[in-house]
């Protein structure tokens, strides 16, 4: 398996710059420093079977693209490798006389309306999945299956624990039984004879693990107390939103939620800078051909990450960038699409010269 440090070793790196908020002229004193580049393979094992598209580091904050998936992501307009081509000159680490022959200009097209508009929807819709998860923690006692079973009352129900105690009955001298012909409802049946003769198995097999209720074998002739519905679809819904919450409990980075607590939002306001941040420049791209990835109004956008402004007005103001976006790309001069043709050239004639100079 090849390292980054093997890149480097080999003499293999193309290009190495500085990327994220350096570069975009965001940065804090605190952030992290993200490095991004292109490599070529050594030409053994890019004829090989074991093509390597791509090396990271193990937090992912280094990532170095092999040639032809760099050129693969431009022809898509990949906002992340597109803007290695408008890296500020003090970003850059390493540029091979080989890379200058890979400039934006040839690579900007209406696909940017798509990749970068939509990966900024995207950042809108986690910077609201955040928001929701602050302001509506999951307790970390888990609910349930009988959470979400009811008893038939009359034209009502009633949660299962709550019919139970009302009629004094315990869980283990019930037993339920499938109705034919309507899905997750129950005849629910009680044994009422001297030590449980009738050996129901209860409503489930462990109330803290089961996933689902349990059926019981019922003496032919018995009748039901009552109807027993389980509402799976939510239950499931529940389990998933539950998961996602402590995943994301365990998972979220500890700095940028002390950020969202502190500036007290209750959005990820790193996720709401990079909203207006794509977006601006996909304006610009359409508007003028160009790519500037240091941005000119950085304090707007630290004030954005500071939590300046409230979560609504931001979403509202970001919706309507959208529009612009989408009008400046509809009267934009720029082509369709990048020209593959061109691009496979631009590759072939790089690998082939960088081959024959290793």
């Amino acid at each position: 398996m090849m390292t980054i440090a093997d890149l480097r070793s080999q003499g293999l790196i193309i290009f190495e710059a500085i990327s994220g908020s350096r570069a975009y002229g965001t940065n804090l004193p605190h952030s992290d420093t993200d490095l991004k580049g292109v490599f070529i393979l050594p030409e053994s094992q890019f004829f090989g079977l074991d093509y390597i598209p791509q090396i990271a580091n193990e937090t992912n904050d280094e990532v170095f693209y092999e040639l032809r998936r760099f050129v693969e992501l431009l022809l898509k307009n990949n906002p992340t490798v597109l803007e290695l081509l408008g890296t500020p000159a003090d970003c850059v680490i390493y540029q091979h006389p080989l890379f200058e022959q890979f400039q934006a200009a040839d690579f900007l097209s209406k696909l940017c309306r798509q990749s970068f508009a939509e990966y900024a929807v995207a950042q809108i819709r986690k910077a609201k999945g955040l928001n929701k998860k602050i302001n509506h923690p999951e307790p970390p006692a888990r609910k349930s299956v009988l959470d979400f079973c009811y008893v038939t009352a009359g034209a009502g129900a009633q949660p299962v624990a709550a019919w139970l105690a009302r009629r004094g009955y315990e869980m283990a001298q019930c037993g339920l039984a499938n109705v034919p012909h309507l899905n997750d409802l129950y005849a629910l049946f009680v044994d009422a004879t001297p030590d449980c003769l009738h050996g129901y198995r209860g409503l489930v097999r462990d109330a803290e693990t089961s996933q689902d209720v349990q059926l019981s074998a019922v003496p032919k002739g018995e009748e039901p107390v009552a109807y027993l519905s389980f509402n799976r679809n939510g239950y499931s819904t529940y389990c998933r939103v539950f998961r996602e919450y402590w995943e994301w409990v365990d998972k979220r980075n500890t700095e940028r939620y002390q950020n969202t607590v502190q500036h007290g939002k209750n959005y990820d306001a790193k996720n709401m800078l990079h909203v207006f941040r794509l977006l601006q420049m996909a304006e610009e791209i359409a508007a003028s051909g160009e790519l500037n990835v240091r941005r000119s109004n950085r304090e707007f956008l630290l004030q954005i990450r500071r939590g300046k402004f409230e979560y609504e007005a931001l979403v509202a103001e970001a919706e309507k960038l959208v529009q612009q976006v989408d009008l400046a790309f509809a009267n934009s001069r720029l082509p369709d699409a990048p020209d593959r043709a061109a691009a496979e050239l631009l590759l072939r004639r790089v690998r082939h010269q960088f081959y024959q100079t290793t």
